[in-house]
């Protein structure tokens, strides 16, 4: 997702043999980790958490789709002006004091969205909701690798799994609450996220500040390297398919909030087990730059029939969607940390700050090319720009490889949908 590192350096390169390792260390982790992971599963269902509600948001609220959509949009262009502040901050105050900002933030903001009474207010809202999210995802990762017992390995494979339980739950917990009431699943999201501040406030200790302080400017910077900038903007076009079946798909199924609840869990679940299971072997055996651009390519195809198909079609597809979602967001996000020689959080700050503005963009364009076209269009759209991602590698492969092989997998995602960066 998707999201990123905060402070200190990500784990090095892990080889695939330690993926299995990693895996029967998971559950022997101190409560540090545990808190800090549970939040990040909070963390992430904030990003799939308005999907089923949307046509319910827009209805309470008198609002059109594209009114509607800006939800994700003013949270996607906070987080991606945020990615340029959160190393600024937390080499300065730790990881710690900045997680407990993002939550704070989150909790404040998520209650106030529950209380809005206009879909501007809403907007806003979300706003300081993602500012408060980007603080916290992005140097999440960093705190568990550095509190986890059991190698990186384990505390990688611990940060994925919460991403994709977050992905996957947050539509049901949209769902079950926003059958009530559209303003129920933001006063929950509000009370998960107290609960986590204080079991973050109780176990987590503070862990050593990085002895370089990062600037503001350093992500910008390191997108000077040629092949951070390749995986930047082949990652831009892909995020713009992605948010467009996040974020307009439920207003084309057209679904009650337990419906589409189930058929976003569905997707969320294919995403976490792509992502975290079936990428990393993939990549051992066909190298990351060629299952990259074939995923993008049949997530394009994917996208054009669920924009042309039967509704049965369309959610079906949805459902599929997620599973090449799940496999581009391990492949870019390991690009992205490995591909230049800057530090890893400052690298991976850039590559979100460049591919977030996409996120942003998808949501409030693509119910605007359907007002001015058809409800077809914005899915072309959509698949075109999985194509132009697709092309990008194979145009600058050369500049996406490192020391003339292709990346080892390091098995970690940030949004998650790469940070959804995260």
């Amino acid at each position: 997702m998707q999201q990123g590192e905060g402070e200190g350096e990500a784990p090095e390169a892990a080889p695939s043999d330690s993926f299995a390792e990693g895996a029967g260390n998971i559950l022997r982790q101190p409560k540090a980790v545990w808190a800090t992971a549970g939040a990040s599963v909070v963390a992430f269902m904030g990003i799939g958490l308005v999907d089923p509600i949307l046509p319910s948001i827009a209805e309470g609220l008198s609002a059109s789709p594209s009114q509607v959509s800006l939800l994700f949009t003013s949270y996607f262009l906070i987080t991606a002006v945020a990615m340029l502040v959160t190393g600024f901050v937390s080499s300065r105050i730790g990881g710690r004091k900045t997680l407990l900002a993002g939550l704070a933030l989150v909790v404040v903001f998520a209650a106030l969205s529950g209380t809005s009474g206009s879909v501007g207010e809403l907007v806003g809202f979300r706003a300081g909701w993602g500012l408060g999210n980007a603080l916290f995802v992005s140097t999440s990762l960093a705190v568990i690798v550095g509190a986890a017992a059991g190698g990186s390995a384990a505390a990688i494979l611990l940060y994925e799994s919460a991403l994709g339980l977050g992905m996957a739950c947050g539509p049901l917990l949209g769902a079950a609450l926003g059958n009530a009431s559209w303003r129920y699943p933001f006063f929950g999201t509000a009370a998960l996220m107290a609960v986590g501040f204080l079991c973050i406030t109780a176990f987590l200790k503070e862990q050593p500040k990085p002895a370089k302080k990062t600037s503001l400017l350093d992500p910008v910077k390191a997108l000077g390297h040629g092949g951070l900038a390749s995986v930047a903007a082949s990652a831009f076009f892909y995020n713009y398919a992605f948010f467009t079946v996040l974020a307009f798909t439920p207003f084309v199924l057209d679904m009650t909030p337990y419906t589409s609840g189930a058929v976003f869990f569905a997707w969320g679940l294919l995403l976490a087990v792509f992502s975290v299971l079936v990428a990393p072997r993939m990549q051992k055996r066909f190298g990351s730059l060629k299952v990259l651009g074939g995923s993008l390519l049949l997530l394009a195809v994917d996208l054009l029939v669920l924009g042309y198909g039967n509704h049965t079609m369309a959610v079906v597809c949805t459902i599929v969607s997620g599973a090449f979602i799940g496999v581009n967001n391990t492949v870019y996000t390991e690009l992205a940390l490995g591909v230049s020689d800057a530090p890893r959080p400052v690298a991976s700050a850039g590559y979100n700050f460049v591919r977030w503005f996409a996120a942003a963009a998808a949501p409030f364009l693509a119910p605007k090319i359907e007002e001015w076209s058809d409800i077809h269009i914005p899915f072309v759209v959509a698949s075109v720009t999985a194509v132009l991602g697709a092309v990008v590698v194979l145009v600058r492969r050369k500049a996406l490889t490192h020391e003339a092989e292709e990346l080892r997998p390091v098995h970690a995602t940030e949004d998650g949908v790469t940070v959804f960066a995260n």
